[in-house]
């Protein structure tokens, strides 16, 4: 079967990986948002949430680092265009029932596809540096939960997770 007739747009005819030919598509605003969390041993989550972490601002850091991420996206994902991204926000909330952090990230722009995979890479870059900053302490974190929440603008229109 030919991978363009099961829906994955990243094959061509023959099967063969390709970036999707976007020059046709309208110039729309778009919108994604994507979650995920860190799960971490009590002691960890009170010394991230009390700013106590020996190499610093855990939340601050890993903050920044999901900004970058998302706007490194092209450069990580081999199909992923390059995009003039407008706006990135990336919340990290120490959540003490989890108990960790959870983290959400939205990425706007206006373009001719959307930003989707930058907002899953902000926040899986965002939790990656929160591992990578209280490693030391715990060695047991579990980073999971990563989906889209939500995706708007574009031909396929709006997508809100349940």
């Amino acid at each position: 079967m030919a991978a363009q007739s099961s829906g994955l747009t990243h094959f061509d005819g023959k099967g063969d990986a390709h970036m999707v030919d976007v020059s046709e598509k309208a110039v729309t605003s778009r919108i994604a948002t994507a979650e995920g969390w860190v799960k971490m041993a009590p002691e960890t989550h009170e010394i991230i949430a009390a700013g106590r972490a020996k190499k610093g601002d855990v939340l601050g850091v890993a903050r920044l680092a999901g900004i970058m991420g998302a706007k490194k996206c092209s450069d990580l994902i081999p199909l992923c265009h390059p995009l003039p991204i407008t706006k990135v926000a990336v919340e990290l909330t120490p959540d003490a029932d989890l108990p960790g952090v959870r983290i959400e990230a939205t990425v706007k722009t206006t373009g001719q596809t959307g930003v989707e995979m930058e907002a899953l890479t902000a926040v899986n870059v965002a939790a990656l540096t929160v591992y990578d900053m209280s490693k030391a302490v715990d060695k047991d974190m579990e980073i999971g939960g990563i989906r889209v929440i939500l995706k708007d603008g574009g031909k396929s229109g709006r997508y809100e997770a349940k």
